[in-house]
């Protein structure tokens, strides 16, 4: 790299004449902002104008959008130029944001009977705990929205969910206070409202023989018939009775007689021919 010494200022008063003391060409140097800061040693304004000249977003409106909760991810994509030249405007608004993330948590929440006694953090905290929650893996973070008021945001995974709840956050006296803007952030600040899940209960053989259907609770149509055959292996079949006298099982075995039947009484031929009823029958 050829060293150059300075001339002296072009006559259009814009521009600085340099020489090559060893060549004796002579160069022209634009005196520009960026040469005023090259010359004051300002780093941080040399890149401002530096992404001023590659993209159309300026500084502040790089900055004003990080504060309204872009990342500088996003910033960079929408700026188009690397996200490490965004990170020297937007290191200073992330700092503010989580400073104000972290105000925000010793705030208190307003009820309906005025600003609670706990705050935003010991309020969540034990909301967490209630619903078994790991704490230390929330994290928290705020913005200013358009209306120049602060959002505070907190968010967890709670199985393969992402939960967020926002409050707003009005810096004050004794920390300020906080509203929820969302369900996530109103069920956090009521503890009532959370209902542990039912357990499941383990089958008991003995209680939950007592409520056992029986025939007599089935439905006719759904019973089942007994069979009409002797089950060999059914102790309580009938087993015949055997009498203790046997004439009174033999009088109890004996045929009943046959009762007569009325049939025509049929003379016979002395009757007929002597003409006599007979008398029989």
């Amino acid at each position: 790299m050829r060293t150059l010494r300075v001339v002296g200022l072009h006559e259009d008063g814009k521009s600085i004449v340099c020489e090559d003391p060893a060549s004796r060409t002579r160069f022209l140097l634009p005196a520009d902002e960026r040469l005023r800061a090259a010359a004051r040693g300002d780093i941080t304004r040399l890149g401002q104008i530096e992404i001023e000249l590659e993209s159309q977003m300026r500084p502040r409106e790089i900055q004003a959008r990080i504060r309204a909760g872009e990342s500088v991810e996003q910033v960079a994509s929408s700026a188009g130029v690397s996200v490490q030249r965004v990170e020297r405007f937007a290191y200073p608004v992330l700092l503010e944001r989580s400073r104000t993330a972290e105000l925000a948590q010793s705030a208190h929440p307003v009820r309906e009977d005025g600003p609670d006694v706990q705050t935003l953090g010991e309020v969540v905290a034990y909301g967490f705990g209630v619903r078994g929650h790991d704490y230390s893996q929330a994290t928290w973070d705020s913005w200013k929205g358009d209306d120049g008021r602060w959002v505070v945001v907190l968010q967890w995974k709670a199985g393969r969910s992402d939960n967020r709840a926002h409050w707003a956050f009005s810096p004050g006296a004794h920390g300020g206070t906080v509203v929820a803007l969302d369900e996530n952030a109103e069920v956090l600040l009521d503890p009532n409202a959370y209902r542990a899940p039912r357990t499941v209960r383990a089958l008991d053989p003995k209680r939950d023989a007592e409520f056992q259907p029986t025939l007599d609770s089935v439905a006719p149509e759904h019973a089942e018939l007994p069979s009409a055959e002797p089950d060999p292996d059914d102790d309580t079949r009938e087993i015949p009775r055997v009498p203790a006298d046997p004439e009174e099982d033999t009088a109890a075995e004996q045929p009943r007689p046959k009762a007569k039947k009325n049939h025509p009484i049929v003379p016979s031929w002395e009757d007929v021919l002597l003409g006599v009823r007979s008398q029989r029958g």
